[in-house]
């Protein structure tokens, strides 16, 4: 997406439950698609799956040797899982576009407690201003030297998925021994094995640039208009990385909702479906293609309620030496990392949507939406949002008194959460 169409306006980053394995096919499916994507997902195929995906990627020497001899059901601080979203168009449906290299566009960090009680995916922004590390090109040799602030989508081009891996660490301070690259065909081909995911419109979506154009109300989204919609900025909230990102959830919880209801858990058919789909698209770090691995990681997962499976995105603020990016709020960023790092487990204080998301109102036609008592801001940045709508039969909060308050600028949802994306117009 071209910075040259941004408007003056400071558009950053502009850029379960019931058997574990099904649950892996939630989660891991999910995420990746767009990523949360499934990296298994039935245990009794995983080994013919793993069979036909593509090669796998050694990370670092430290992660290949924690992946190798850890167990992650068991890892001490609980289990990191890296999945990003890649737009490189080589191969791939529209593979005609004149795009240069591949860029890690949806990068997403996914923590998955010790007592296996919490998953936390956490959104990083793909204009986000961050020191990287020296990286080599896996694939033509050439080594690109540490910077002490670079533009967070190179890191993929820079050094391949270990580099990400790197530069996400460095950010964190978390030991990440797991991740999966997913292209953009993967994503299609999952949301037709589920036969399309529901999602709600607040607003109509009105986007030339990917050619999708949604009414307001429900819509039921599959194949090509799913990528749209998952990749279109222009058309949602304030045409920023960051309205994308937040709409990104809306679309991902009501998939994690999907996969983890009854009519898709006892169909075995679509579960091999999703399975197939993600790891033919996929490609995965050594220590996550294993069928072990994966088979473990949904035993972790099993009895998961989808209220707390929380996605948040890193919290950042206005680059004040370019409009156009973002820099990392280090506080907020300081509280999440350190609860990440100790394993906290963790709660959205009062459901802070993000800058393209509101809490659901009625989505049959045409949204209405009434004012919430809470107000969400996208970033600690001049452009913030206040969001709006009430919440019908959806969980308002995941707070609990065992869980820390995550800083109010830190905004996402959890997956039980129905909310809507808002449009641009």
């Amino acid at each position: 997406m071209p910075d040259a169409t941004r408007r003056p306006l400071a558009r950053h980053g502009r850029l379960p439950r019931r058997r574990g394995w099904t649950t892996l096919a939630s989660i891991v499916a999910s995420a990746l698609a767009v990523v949360l994507v499934s990296g298994t997902s039935v245990a009794a195929i995983a080994g013919a799956q793993l069979a036909s995906a593509p090669s796998t990627v050694k990370l670092s020497t430290d992660d290949q040797s924690t992946a190798q001899t850890a167990d992650i059901t068991a890892i001490k601080g609980g289990a990191n899982i890296l999945l990003i979203g890649s737009d490189t168009r080589v191969g791939q449906f529209d593979s005609a576009d004149d795009v240069e290299g591949a860029r890690n566009d949806v990068t997403m960090l996914i923590h998955i407690s010790q007592d296996h009680q919490q998953l936390t995916a956490i959104s990083f922004p793909r204009d986000l201003m961050v020191p990287t590390p020296a990286c080599t090109n896996p694939e033509t040799g050439t080594t690109y030297p540490a910077a002490t602030s670079a533009q967070f989508n190179t890191a993929l081009g820079n050094g391949g998925v270990s580099c990400v891996v790197d530069t996400v660490e460095n950010l964190t301070g978390l030991s990440i021994p797991y991740a999966g690259l997913i292209t953009f065909d993967g994503v299609i081909e999952m949301s037709n094995a589920l036969g399309g995911v529901d999602v709600c419109v607040a607003e109509p979506i009105n986007d030339t640039y990917t050619g999708l154009h949604l009414t307001a109300g429900s819509h039921n989204l599959e194949g090509s208009d799913a990528l749209a919609f998952l990749r279109t900025r222009h058309g949602v909230g304030d045409g920023s990385d960051l309205a994308r990102i937040s709409s990104q959830q809306v679309f991902l919880s009501a998939l994690l909702r999907k996969v983890t209801s009854d009519g898709t858990l006892s169909n075995p058919i679509t579960l091999y479906k999703l399975a197939g789909a993600a790891l033919s698209n996929m490609t995965l770090s050594d220590g996550l293609a294993q069928a072990r691995t994966l088979v473990g990681l949904a035993g972790a997962l099993r009895g998961m309620s989808t209220a707390n499976m929380l996605f948040v995105q890193y919290p950042v603020a206005d680059d004040p030496a370019d409009s156009a990016r973002v820099i990392v709020d280090q506080d907020a960023a300081h509280t999440l990392n350190v609860a990440l790092q100790n394993d906290q487990k963790t709660s959205l204080t009062d459901s802070s949507t993000g800058r393209a998301s509101e809490e659901s109102g009625t989505a049959s036609g045409t949204a209405t939406t009434a004012p919430s008592t809470g107000t969400s801001t996208g970033s600690s940045g001049s452009s913030s949002g206040t969001s709006t709508g009430t919440s019908t039969g959806a969980a308002t909060s995941t707070a609990t008194a065992s869980s820390t308050p995550l800083p109010s600028s830190i905004t996402g949802q959890s997956a039980s959460e129905e909310t809507c994306s808002v449009g641009n117009n």
